[in-house]
């Protein structure tokens, strides 16, 4: 089954659920802003997309730069802080089995499917 993590607010999020719509996959939406992703759930995520976990983290966001910039932090700590601020998830993410991509642009989707 093929998931999607999705912000309706961010245009890259939107254009990925857009293509999938268009490929005619069922697949499952999670507006994790709105079901927050567990320590567990994140972390697997994390190891699909094979990256460590501040790959996924979007540096830019007040709340990391206030708070996390150039602080020394384990993974599991990183995992910890996107638990707690999910809006400092990179998306739209979109899982398929094993085998997951940050959809940015949205024609990466195209790799898993």
């Amino acid at each position: 089954m093929i998931t999607i993590y999705h912000n309706p607010r961010c245009s890259k999020s939107r254009e990925g659920l857009q293509l999938l719509e268009l490929e005619g996959k069922p697949f499952t939406t999670v507006k994790y802003l709105n079901e927050p992703l567990t320590k567990e759930e994140l972390t697997e995520i994390i190891n699909k997309l094979n990256i460590k976990p501040i790959d996924l983290v979007r540096q830019k966001e007040d709340i990391w730069v206030k708070n996390y910039k150039d602080k020394d932090l384990s993974d599991g700590k990183v995992i910890d802080i996107m638990v707690e601020y999910p809006n400092l998830i990179e998306r739209p993410i979109v899982v398929n089995g094993n085998k997951a991509v940050i959809a940015r642009p949205a024609e990466r989707i195209k790799e898993i499917l």
